[in-house]
């Protein structure tokens, strides 16, 4: 190894270890003195719960640890937006598991909460997976109501997903381990087996304090709404726990006796490791955006065997696509080339652009996979479309227009991986989270944005600058440079994945050696999910 791939890999490493260190500080949820309160409780914290139901030996990835990042700080925070989701394996059975950590606001809903939650049910749906809720929330955070109640995306969607779902055929778990108030009320009712904890689980629509302001009725919150009264006089939960463990054994036992639908059918074969040690990722990337390098050095450390069958190797250069497998599964891979090439007519091409040949080739490869019922797998490091006269006499447009149809309407599962730059319509190219891949992951260092961050705080600052002129005041080099810093510091800090995880934008940053865990898991929920659709581009034509 030479000394820049040594200092390359020092500086990744260190970017991996501060985003570990953030992670480490959002699990302790509302910190460890209201974690421990809740034991003393005598009940589990959210993230006890979830490690309770995993099995043992078996992987699992948490999605959304970082929502809500730094979003609500005047509010006291919202780590991981106040739920733990988890896809992973109980009795033996892949499901996606949805924990409350009432360590944060006794579990309140922050409008990322119903978010978080939304894309839970998602990741259920589309892969046609059981889904177990962990409910323990005191309901709506009310100082952001406004935020989380009304609209189509907002709290009330979940219950129509719970609708949908049963009516899918998706089973639906609850166990109501804590308070379960107003419209929370409603997501265990509507699943398909409910289980309650006595004395420590409650659900009702309104607690005793609003009952006395209501209607004036005294009673308290276990004779209200208890295990005793839902399990022997109301009939809403059908079973009754003595403690958390024991409605997590009761939660196993269900999942163990479900049946199975019919597969999708993708092809798997036992899984081989790359030749090329993933490990070596860290120092191959560069440490900055800007800088070019060997994509398929990246791909050699991910696929099986570190073996492709590449499609059109000599045309469309900047952008790979390839037959690989990744633990065994048959998948395409579409990525962005990041160094400079010669296309065939020996001009030079720039690295991570999209040129006019490089879309129809990925068009085509998307269709062929979607033909063969083959996955498909987007690395992105991409900086956008060419432009110019004569990108656009070659028909730039109507080739991206090809690519970003195909990548719309394909029909297998996406998975997209940003490894690098994810900018402007480059994003969407190369399925950002609009075109709905079954998960989107990033690496530590990735950046996502409209445009790269220094130009567009020139031109952020271009526009503040005249209309500054414009107002007729005059503005010092000293000045200039201030307002530059201030603008540039504050795209850049949008353009970080932290930002971009915080919202949702992406399901995790995770370590790039867990690149083929991510996907493998992610081919494998898909699998329980038969394809229906059939691949058709409309009208435009390949």
């Amino acid at each position: 190894m030479d000394i820049d791939f040594n200092k390359r890999e020092d500086a990744n490493r260190l970017k991996l270890s501060e985003v570990g260190r953030l992670i480490s500080m959002m699990k302790k949820g509302g910190g460890e003195g209201r974690l421990q309160k809740i034991r003393e409780e005598g009940k589990m914290t959210a993230r006890e719960r979830v490690n309770y139901l995993l099995d043992r030996n078996k992987e699992s990835i948490e999605i959304g640890t970082f929502a809500g990042y730094e979003m609500y700080d005047e509010h006291g925070g919202c780590p991981c937006g106040g739920v733990v989701v988890v896809l992973g394996y109980v009795s033996g059975r892949l499901c996606v598991i949805v924990a409350n950590d009432a360590s944060i606001k006794a579990g309140a809903w922050f409008p990322i909460t119903g978010k978080k939650n939304l894309r839970a049910q998602e990741i259920a749906m589309e892969n046609n997976i059981p889904i177990i809720y962990l409910v323990d929330s005191s309901g709506v955070y009310l100082p952001l109501q406004d935020e989380i109640f009304p609209d189509k995306e907002n709290f009330g969607r979940i219950f129509r997903n719970n609708a949908r779902m049963s009516a899918m055929g998706i089973p639906q778990i609850s166990a109501i381990m804590g308070s379960c108030v107003a419209g929370g009320a409603y997501l265990p009712a509507m699943s398909d087996e409910a289980i309650i904890v006595d004395k420590t689980g409650s659900i009702f629509l309104a607690g005793s304090y609003l009952v006395k302001a209501a209607i004036g009725e005294d009673v308290d919150n276990e004779t209200l709404g208890g295990a005793t009264t839902h399990c022997a006089i109301s009939g809403v939960t059908d079973y009754k726990a003595r403690d958390d463990k024991e409605a997590l054994d009761k939660i196993k036992n269900i999942v163990q006796s479900l049946g199975y639908s019919e597969k999708a059918g993708f092809n798997r074969t036992e899984s081989v490791m790359p030749q090329k040690n993933p490990e070596n990722i860290f120092g191959l990337m560069p440490v900055t955006r800007v800088e070019p390098y060997d994509t398929y050095d990246i791909i050699d450390c991910l696929v099986d065997d570190s073996k492709i069958d590449e499609y059109k190797p000599d045309y469309g250069k900047t952008i790979i696509c390839a037959y690989v497998r990744i633990e065994g599964w048959s998948v395409g891979i579409v990525a962005n080339q990041r160094k400079m090439v010669k296309d065939g007519r020996g001009e030079m091409q720039f690295g991570g652009v999209i040129y006019a040949s490089a879309a129809d080739k990925a068009a085509r490869f998307i269709a062929n996979c979607n033909q063969r019922k083959i996955p498909l797998v987007f690395l992105q490091d991409v900086t956008g479309f060419m432009v110019g006269s004569k990108s656009e006499h070659e028909g730039i447009i109507k080739d991206g227009a090809k690519m970003v149809s195909a990548v719309a309407n394909s029909v297998v599962p996406k998975f997209t991986v940003i490894i690098g730059n994810s900018y402007g319509a480059g994003n969407y190219a190369m399925c950002g989270k609009a075109y709905d891949p079954r998960f989107i992951v990033s690496w530590p260092w990735a950046e996502l944005a409209v445009m790269g961050g220094v130009q567009a705080a020139k031109v952020l600052f271009q526009i503040q600058e005249s209309a500054l002129k414009k107002q007729g005041k005059v503005i010092s080099e000293e000045e200039r440079g201030k307002i530059l810093d201030s603008v540039t510091k504050k795209y850049q800090k949008q353009t970080q994945v932290t930002y971009a995880a915080a919202r949702l934008w992406i399901d995790a940053i995770i370590n790039p050696v867990e690149t083929r865990k991510w996907i493998s898991m992610g081919v494998e929920a898909a699998n329980e999910s038969p394809i229906k659709d059939k691949f058709n581009l409309g009208v435009l034509q390949m």
